[in-house]
């Protein structure tokens, strides 16, 4: 998107529609692996352990916080008209993003439980 495009009413969205459709298929794919493991663990007694679904939602969530950065940057109204907000917005989002899952990580993974 960024190598195709300036910000504003004219950019052209087709790298940013080929970009999500892109991302959205290794989503799928975890997904449905996530939904086979429950399944095939739940006949076995086992189970995915309740935060691999916590990360997963929280990642998803972070990842589309990022393209809803996109769009707004691209459409440069309002605030977002700023560029700098934009790429503000993404160092935001990746040090959360990236402070969430290690946090879901060391809690859960290197914490004993209780």
């Amino acid at each position: 998107m960024e190598s195709t495009n300036k910000p504003g009413p004219s950019a052209n969205w087709a790298p940013f529609r080929f970009g999500s459709f892109a991302g959205l298929i290794p989503w799928l794919a975890v997904v449905l692996y996530v939904i086979g493991a429950s399944i095939s663990d739940r006949t076995q007694g086992d189970g995915i352990p309740g935060f691999v679904y916590g990360i997963l939602v929280s990642l998803f969530v972070f990842f589309n916080c990022f393209a809803i950065t996109q769009v707004l940057q691209y459409r440069a109204k309002g605030k977002w008209i700023d560029y700098l907000r934009g790429e503000t917005a993404y160092i935001v989002l990746s040090l959360t993003a990236k402070s969430a899952l290690a946090w879901q990580l060391f809690a859960n993974v290197i914490l004993p439980n209780n």
